[in-house]
């Protein structure tokens, strides 16, 4: 199995903060419309496409697993944390929830009809995001599509930048560098959102969503 430089470091933040995180977010997805709109309509284009099994990188706790469930998914959740897995486990048992990295996803080429990547990859070193990348590429479908989400930079001249993550050092991207990262591993953008920050918010990054197809 292919193991990141920093993977170790992450699961043992992770694994250190699982019940705050998942008592912290118990509905990830309840006020945020516009995101769980766009989730939306990834299920439907999975649907659409003929299904297949997707897959919830950086599951956690296993709600937003549940959740694609619920939108008549057959999904599963991976997450590099032990005790996130656990937990989601706990919560949902009747989905299936693996321990593994996002670099390394033991799925056949071509398997999946959908790969959902929430936050998951801000941990990833600008290095070894593309690695990542081209494991979500190789396990989805021709016509499977991915949605990735992650923070930006403040402006193009900024393609990357580290930043002080309340639980491991993370990283944002310029959106438009990010999307050709995507297109050199065949994943064609069809569709971008740009959140801005709330006035309340602790840290003032604007989060993006993109979803991509492969071709």
């Amino acid at each position: 199995m292919t193991e990141l430089d920093t993977l170790s470091a992450t699961r043992d933040a992770y694994d250190a903060m699982a019940a705050v995180y998942a008592q912290m977010f118990q509905d990830p997805l309840g006020d945020r419309p516009l995101e769980r709109a766009l989730v939306g309509a990834f299920a439907e284009l999975v649907r659409a496409g003929g299904g297949g099994d997707v897959v919830d990188l950086g599951c956690g706790p296993g709600q937003v697993t549940g959740y694609l469930q619920g939108l008549g998914l057959e999904v599963f959740g991976v997450d590099a944390s032990p005790v996130m897995v656990g937990l989601a486990r706990e919560a949902f048992p009747g989905l299936r929830f693996e321990v593994g990295s996002m670099a390394a996803l033991g799925v056949e080429d071509g398997a999946l009809g959908g790969v959902l990547s929430r936050w998951s990859v801000i941990h990833t070193p600008p290095k070894d995001v593309p690695v990542v990348l081209a494991e979500m590429a190789r396990v989805l479908a021709p016509g499977g599509h991915l949605l990735i989400a992650f923070s930006a930079t403040d402006g193009p001249q900024d393609v990357t930048e580290a930043y002080d993550h309340a639980v491991v050092t993370a990283y944002r991207w310029d959106p438009d560098h990010f999307a050709g990262m995507l297109r050199d591993q065949g994943l064609v953008e069809s569709a971008r959102l740009v959140l801005e920050p709330k006035p309340t918010d602790r840290r003032q990054f604007r989060e993006v969503l993109l979803l991509a197809r492969k071709a």
